[in-house]
């Protein structure tokens, strides 16, 4: 186990103290906010971060563990456990070696080479490859066996054959040799099936394509598997170079010089050289291929899984509008735009449907709906979905606060990504059962201006939308990283317990969705909590679910004003030692900025309490319950521009960023298709990681750079000196600027030569 946690700590770049310390809250059950916030004495101030990272390691690591106990104790049952053998299974540090020492003993059915086993072959394989000087021909000879059926010479010589093929491809030493070869040297080779070209036209740009298999990136790779898994592509680890003929593959080289087989003119030196190649070409190759290409696939999903999280991260942390009345309307054209009202908490209000567009056009009657609407209710914010008739839904909003300035009202669009999901719930139909899925809709829309992170937990969030390729990834291991995103993102901003949804209350530290809906039970039943302690009466909130969700949890307007912030009740008694120190009331000491400032934390750390609780507990008494989300804006839509066709090459817009990938950033202008920025033209200085200067949510202003209306694809900069067709490398036109950025500006240049801006826009990204 020690070895466990050096590794970890090793890989962490921390003591293992720390991993140490970090395993043991994790064993006993305590969750990662938990720790990260209330255990920083304990961990050594890890924070959610490198404990998500630690807990994947130690899951991975005691699989490890396991399955070397399993393949220890197999080996030894056989009786073929040596000490060398058992000290390589010790030091295998990956599953893909520990298999490798495996293979030879892994029971498996009767192979050819255990039946040319049975048959006596062992010695003659064993003989040629010790001694080449010996005849093959003669050698066989004398192991004819009529019983076994090895009835020639020919016969002998394949069995010979078959058990040293065997025994070649499942040296471990050899295989982790030639994997290496070829994750550094070997090529991805993607061709399109035989009259799959016009039903592949989508993967056109990888009908004929070739790539380094260890600088593949993400998106293109997962392209390629998906072009396979539809029969489009064929996928094949080839060289750079096609061999000449009868040249011999440097693999089989490899496997000659491991085995030390040469061609020196030896009588069998021919003979050993054909078992060489059908190793190579029966047994290996197609092995290797496939795990090559395994580890390519499990890269580009940990690389995707991470964009996904990212996105997802900095959409549920986006600025909240507040505690504003709000019109919510979910656009639509034949049917209408859905009406949702909504107060400052989020309560439905009032709700129905306009029919401000096309086909009806009944604009005056819809002003009339929405003036009465925004009059009865107070309203301050006017939520727009951004689906279908959103820009001519917004334009109607935009002549009708134009027409009555007096309403004070400002409009935004929304990303709607999701809501449809959210209106046909299982949740939502409790919460509305008498509203139709489309009002459900509006008020999800007008919710999600108010509070993104409230309403968007209510949505599973692989459906929210801002992935890259999410489909093909590993569903389990997508949705266990996007559950860990929010429920740390939940417990980051903290929850009001007697407002919050079911959902939201289920994504709290130590909370699950039983306790979650037996709190709402019990606050519809006694009314608002007035005080942490309450949570106790919760059926089954114990201790320890306290222990893990009361520092979360907020209780406004509590007779303890400890209970609207993020002080822990454990710490209560050092708010209370500060207090009785400076004869300060508790309640006087909420807020009281100079005089917070002036104490020294170390003057009340403890055997209980260590500097970073109180220096934290300091810090939430001067801000109690502060959001750590961003100030409120939004982007302002060009008017006039609603349309692909309305794009102008070199027009400047403001937009929103929906999405994050690892080749660059997609802006909504507004047009009911989202543009691409490409990496390369995210800044004038060079960019290794797009996340490094945009996430989801911000407000960019963009430069239309080119635009394929056919094709539904935007080209946009947010180097605001570019001029469209114009190609220029990050950096500037400065000698050093074109040095250090040409190897971005090569692979932008070669996505643009593959074709790739297309695929990224068909295959990757699809307006939600």
């Amino acid at each position: 186990m020690n070895s466990i946690h050096s590794r970890i700590a090793q890989e962490l770049q921390v003591n293992i103290q720390q991993v140490q310390a970090a395993v043991g809250l994790l064993d006993e059950g305590a969750t990662v906010p938990f720790i990260s916030r209330y255990r920083k004495e304990v961990t050594g101030g890890l924070d959610d971060t490198q404990l998500r990272n630690l807990e994947e390691r130690l899951q991975y690591l005691r699989e490890l563990e396991d399955r070397r106990s399993t393949i220890l104790k197999s080996i030894e049952e056989q009786g073929k456990l040596t000490p060398e053998l058992a000290g390589q299974i010790h030091n295998a540090e990956t599953k893909t070696l520990l298999e490798d020492l495996y293979l030879p003993y892994k029971p498996k059915r009767r192979t050819k080479a255990q039946i040319a086993r049975e048959a006596g072959l062992e010695p003659l394989a064993d003989l040629l490859l010790q001694d080449p000087t010996q005849d093959p021909e003669v050698a066989a000879a004398g192991y004819l066996n009529a019983e076994h059926k090895i009835e020639s010479t020919r016969d002998a010589l394949d069995g010979a054959k078959q058990i040293l093929m065997e025994r070649f491809s499942e040296d471990a030493a050899l295989l982790e040799k030639l994997r290496n070869f070829l994750r550094g040297d070997g090529y991805l080779s993607a061709k399109v099936v035989a009259g799959k070209e016009v039903e592949g036209e989508k993967f056109r740009d990888y009908f004929e394509h070739k790539e380094l298999l260890v600088k593949t990136p993400s998106h293109r790779a997962l392209a390629m598997f998906r072009g396979r898994n539809e029969g489009i592509l064929t996928l094949a680890l080839e060289l750079k170079d096609e061999l000449e003929p009868g040249q011999m593959h440097p693999c089989e080289v490899m496997v000659g010089e491991h085995w030390k087989i040469a061609d020196k003119g030896r009588a069998a030196d021919r003979w050993l050289a054909e078992v060489v190649r059908w190793t190579w070409r029966v047994k290996l190759l197609t092995h290797l291929e496939t795990d090559l290409l395994g580890d390519l696939r499990e890269r580009a999903e940990a690389d995707a899984i991470d964009v996904f999280a990212r996105n997802l991260k900095d959409l549920l942390l986006a600025a909240p509008a507040g505690q504003i009345s709000t019109i919510g309307l979910d656009p639509g054209l034949r049917t209408g735009v859905k009406v949702a009202v909504v107060d400052a908490t989020g309560r439905v209000l009032d709700h129905g449907a306009i029919f401000p567009t096309p086909p009806q056009n009944r604009i005056q009657e819809a002003e009339a709906v929405l003036l009465q609407l925004c009059r009865k209710h107070n309203v301050g914010l006017i939520a727009i979905g951004n689906g279908t008739a959103s820009r001519e839904t917004d334009k109607f909003v935009g002549d009708f606060l134009k027409r009555y300035k007096d309403l004070k009202i400002q409009k935004v669009m929304v990303n709607e990504s999701g809501a449809s999901v959210y209106s046909a719930s299982e949740f939502a139909a409790k919460e509305f059962p008498d509203l139709d899925v489309t009002i459900r809709g509006a008020i999800s829309i007008a919710r999600r201006l108010q509070d993104p992170l409230a309403e968007l937990v209510k949505i599973e969030p692989k459906s929210i939308g801002v992935g890259q390729y999410q489909h093909d990834v590993s569903q389990t291991r997508l949705g266990k990283t996007l559950d860990a995103v929010v429920e740390d993102c939940v417990n980051a901003v903290g929850v009001e317990v007697n407002t919050a949804s079911v959902p939201l209350l289920a994504r709290v530290a130590g909370l699950n969705q039983t306790i979650a809906s037996n709190i709402v039970e019990f606050r519809n039943k006694n009314g608002a909590l007035k005080n942490r302690k309450q949570l106790l009466e919760v059926s089954r909130l114990g201790a320890k679910a306290f222990e893990q969700a009361a520092g979360f949890l907020r209780i406004a307007g509590a007779e303890n004003p400890l209970d609207a912030s993020a002080v822990h009740p454990e710490s209560y008694s050092v708010v209370e030692k500060i207090a009785s120190k400076h004869g300060r009331d508790i309640k006087a000491l909420v807020g009281d900025t100079g005089f917070l400032r002036s104490l020294k934390p170390q003057d009340y750390v403890d055997e209980k309490f260590g500097l970073p609780t109180v220096t934290d507990i300091i810090k939430e008494l001067d801000k109690p319950g502060r959001d750590p989300r961003p100030e409120f804006k939004t982007a302002t839509f060009k008017e006039g521009v609603e349309t692909l066709k309305d794009l102008v090459l070199g027009m400047i817009l403001e937009g929103t960023v929906t999405n994050v990938t690892n080749f660059g950033a997609f802006v909504d202008v507004g047009v009911h298709q989202d543009g691409l920025v490409h990496i390369s033209a995210l800044s004038e200085t060079f960019v290794k990681d797009p996340h490094s200067v945009v996430k989801a949510g911000d407000i960019v202003k963009v430069k239309v750079m080119e635009v394929d209306v056919q094709r539904k694809r935007i080209a946009l900069s947010m180097r605001l000196g570019d001029e469209p067709g114009q190609t220029r490398a990050a950096g500037g036109n400065n000698e050093a600027g074109k040095k250090s950025r040409a190897p971005q500006n090569r692979e932008f240049k070669a996505d643009v030569k593959q074709g790739t801006m297309a695929a990224l826009f068909e295959q990757a990204m699809k307006k939600k």
